[in-house]
């Protein structure tokens, strides 16, 4: 059985304690869209393991190195397109083998 770090496990106050930060925290981390929790039928915010190493990034950013919610955001968004960029490299690599493997 393979865990899921995307299912979403956590209520706010659970995951509010994990990190050690106020709700009402997470709440303006969720509207500035730095983070975006599943959603209940009722509204209610579920926070995945992926969600609590998000913020765990953000409250590292924020307390250790000294940067603001601004540029916490900047360093997020230019870490997912990195991310992305990589993916996309190793596609086409893996293409380009493909199609010196069906020349020869």
């Amino acid at each position: 059985m393979m865990f899921d770090d995307t299912e979403p496990c956590y209520v706010i106050s659970v995951a509010a304690r994990i990190l050690g930060i106020h709700a009402q925290s997470l709440r303006y981390y969720e509207k500035m869209g730095l983070i975006e929790p599943s959603r209940s039928q009722g509204r209610v915010r579920f926070y995945s393991q992926r969600d609590i190493e998000r913020l765990r990034q953000i409250k590292t950013l924020m307390n250790d190195l000294g940067v603001n919610l601004a540029g916490v955001e900047v360093i997020i968004r230019l870490t997912e397109r990195i991310s992305e960029m990589e993916r996309r490299i190793e596609e086409l690599e893996s293409e380009i083998e493909a199609l010196r493997e069906a020349k020869l």
